[in-house]
């Protein structure tokens, strides 16, 4: 197999793997956010559950969707900071040489 074409493949694989990841992720972000809006509007009395003598279910189920969001958004930089970094810089050197 010619050079140009095993870089073109590993271009192409490391394009498809960052999509993957990225809809993956999306798709959970979504998943948690809606599913919040969605029992918000339809079993409102599940999130007004009192937890305390000032709290409702509501706050800390709210909380947790805005740090899933940072959580996810931390997964995705780990992972663009070393695999696909280090995959990018590979293909780089190999088509150096």
């Amino acid at each position: 197999m010619h050079h140009g074409k095993i870089d073109q493949e590993a271009f192409k694989g490391l394009v498809r793997k960052k999509w993957s990841v990225s809809l993956s992720m999306t798709a959970l972000m979504l998943i948690i956010y809606f599913g919040f809006i969605l029992l918000l509007a339809f079993n409102r009395d599940v999130l007004a559950q009192k937890i305390g003598e000032h709290m409702t279910l509501g706050i800390p189920v709210g909380l947790a969707v805005i740090l899933s969001a940072c959580a996810l958004t931390g997964l995705y930089v780990r992972w663009a900071n070393t695999t696909y970094d280090r995959t990018v810089n590979d293909i780089i050197d190999k088509m150096k040489r």
